[in-house]
């Protein structure tokens, strides 16, 4: 053999010499990308020239035509195969390596690496920027923008590898974990891991995810338009596995067994605690990706007594680098533990997430998973914690198609006959609808009783039934209905009156159709999110805000308990409860204490606030959940509130607190 070869499906290889290079980057680029080290590829190796084609793969699986297309991209033969998972993609190097009688098999992500750059340094093997002849069209939209993919259609490397940098990501053969420090030879990455790595970045995404020393990755049973993979034709290393990571703050030292529930505070005595800052940024030196940007919260009970709740951070809502983080509040502790990552794939935007405790032993968590930055396009994702949220299952795509109705919503519920009901907006942004999805059967399968039928391109945000709103709360009734509130409208005509009124959705058939109408509440908007939920004593519980966010110049307020056994105007945050499935809703309480007026920080878009007996939080998302004790624990963007329902039930019997 030269310095190329062909194989017998016309598959072009190229030959990588073995040597060194330093993997990652030294400053700029993203955290996961260093520490820096130097790494040696031990033996030479053959590489595909290109990456695998639809023509090429389809030899493998014929079935796979009918993908060809799919949001307008690859289409033709010469095109890069895509919509494939990780399984699929070392499938078809076992079937070429048994047709070939060599071994074939996904790179490493160091030979990756290593093979891209060609002997360079700089972010592309073309130097500090990529010229626009590689460009397929790279910029981040809602939804991609049909390209052509043709293999080989860019100058190659020096190396011969063409479409290094964009083209469709490649699968890589290592299960996604930090870098080792220090020297290495052929590294294999870690035994097991959640994410399978991608290397090389796609058509449709910014370029700087295009670098030779990027990092991507997803579920390895993800697949959708951005990616695909190249082969290589050698044995596989021999290298030992790097060592699992450690665990993560949030699952260290967590006590097991249950908590004594008795030992709360009386359920007959009032309960409205100080707010406290759940959402807290370490001041020292920290490896935590946490980045200006924090919101969209959830919470969950424990059975051993602490609380955890999740939220992503950002720099922008719309970007891959958004992540999941959690901190935990231990039982009987006083300030929440520092935050540490809890759920990330990576360069995917993770917008959504929900937590529940089942009552039966169970944490459930899902997560919205992108295929690239925006939300538009979620994936659905589940894993259960059976040891108090200290470890997870393997996470689990319970909706694979990347589309609308995924966009999770803090405020999943079990309904009276054991099914689990998960809130997700239907859109992409502004105003629309929220989906649910139900589970008759503990999690293990999921339908979305409201979905119509998909247009091909999976883009119409309008498909289905949906409850009006967006970011919508959603509760059981007695009767076995649904009732929802939600922010925003796109189903009520403006004969209900809806710019001034929240809308409210019923449903007598578990989601498939609603009915709609204007609630007695008035409508919220954009940093806003409220709650719906059932306390354990039978009343309902609506959480939400005296003015939409539009309103905040000039506030109107609600008249309400204030806390001092009178009724006053009052704005911000309010608790109202139903005694009767939401029929009246006849309490309602400002979520403040009285004393003198202070300065709170709600992080996110509220920002500071001032807080004092007739003022509460203006805006921010929240999230609930009431332990075994009866008290009900309310996060925003960046608080914790504490109270019960003897505190509530204050104002409708006059009592001042």
């Amino acid at each position: 053999m030269g310095r190329t070869t062909v194989n017998s499906i016309g598959m072009e290889l190229v030959r990588i010499p073995r040597g060194a290079f330093v993997m990652g980057s030294a400053s700029g680029g993203d955290h996961d990308e260093r520490p820096t080290r130097r790494v040696r590829i031990g033996r030479a190796l053959w590489m595909g020239a290109t990456e695998v084609t639809n023509a090429q793969y389809e030899r493998f699986d014929p079935k796979h035509r009918a993908l060809r297309g799919r949001r307008g991209l690859s289409k033709a033969d010469d095109e890069p195969v895509a919509y494939v998972t990780w399984h699929d993609a070392v499938r078809f190097c076992q079937w070429l390596t048994k047709k070939e009688g060599r071994p074939y098999r996904l790179p490493t992500e160091a030979e990756w690496e290593y093979a891209c750059r060609a002997g360079t340094t700089t972010k592309y093997h073309t130097g500090e920027r990529l010229p626009k002849a590689h460009h397929r069209h790279q910029k981040a939209d809602w939804h991609p923008h049909a390209v052509s993919l043709i293999v080989g259609a860019t100058r190659a490397n020096a190396w011969g590898l063409h479409e290094m940098h964009g083209g469709v990501e490649e699968w890589c053969a290592d299960w996604y974990a930090p870098y080792e420090t220090g020297e290495q030879v052929d590294p294999v990455g870690p035994a097991e891991g959640v994410f399978k790595v991608t290397r090389g970045g796609s058509h449709n995404t910014d370029p700087a995810h295009l670098r030779s020393a990027n990092r991507l990755g997803t579920l390895p049973e993800d697949r959708h338009w951005l990616i695909g993979f190249r082969v290589v034709q050698a044995p596989p290393p021999q290298t030992k596995p790097s060592a699992p990571p450690a665990p993560k703050p949030w699952a260290r030292d967590v006590t097991a067994g249950r908590f004594d529930w008795s030992s709360g505070p009386a359920s007959d005595r009032p309960l409205f605690a100080e707010p406290v800052r759940y959402v807290r940024r370490p001041r020292r030196v920290s490896h935590v990706p946490m980045y200006p940007h924090n919101h969209c919260p959830s919470i969950a009970w424990c059975d051993n007594g602490d609380l955890l709740a999740i939220w992503f951070s950002t720099r922008h809502e719309r970007g891959r680098e958004m992540t999941i983080l959690a901190s935990r509040l231990r039982a009987a502790a006083k300030q929440w533990d520092w935050p540490s990552e809890f759920f990330k794939a990576p360069d995917r935007n993770m917008t959504g997430s929900s937590l529940l405790n089942d009552g039966a032993g169970r944490l459930l968590h899902l997560n919205g998973l992108e295929a690239a930055g925006c939300w538009a396009n979620l994936a659905l994702v589940m894993r259960t914690s059976t040891d108090c949220g200290a470890t997870w299952s393997i996470p689990r795509l319970i909706n694979a198609e990347h589309q609308p109705r995924n966009q999770v919503i803090s405020g999943a519920s079990v309904t009276k006959e054991g099914w689990l009901i998960q809130p997700c907006d239907a859109v992409h942004g502004g105003r629309g609808g929220t989906a649910i999805h139900v589970s008759r059967d503990g999690g293990k399968t999921w339908a979305d009783p409201g979905a119509g039928t998909p247009k091909p391109d999976f883009q119409s945000s309008k498909e289905g039934a949906t409850i009006a709103g967006i970011h919508a709360g959603v509760v059981q009734l007695k009767d076995g209905s649904l009732l929802a509130y939600g922010r925003g409208d796109n189903r009520l005509g403006s004969n209900d009156n809806i710019g001034q009124r929240m809308p409210v959705s019923r449903s007598r058939d578990m989601g498939k159709s609603w009915s709609y109408a204007a609630s007695e509440f008035p409508p919220i908007d954009g940093g806003q999110r409220l709650v719906l939920m059932r306390l354990r004593e039978g009343p309902l519980l609506l959480v939400s805000f005296t003015d939409s966010s539009r309103n905040l110049k000039k506030p109107t307020g609600m008249v309400m308990g204030d806390g001092s056994g009178k009724r006053s105007r009052c704005f911000g945050a309010f608790a109202a409860l139903s005694f009767d499935e939401g029929g009246s809703w006849p309490v309602r309480r400002i979520l403040a204490t009285g004393g003198s007026a202070r300065t709170l920080d709600g992080g996110a878009w509220t920002r500071k606030f001032t807080m004092d007996a007739t003022h509460a939080e203006p805006k921010g998302y929240f999230a609930a959940t009431q332990t075994p004790d009866g008290v009900i624990h309310l996060i925003s963007s960046a608080l914790h509130y504490r109270f019960n329902l003897a505190w509530l039930k204050c104002e409708q019997m006059g009592i001042a607190r």
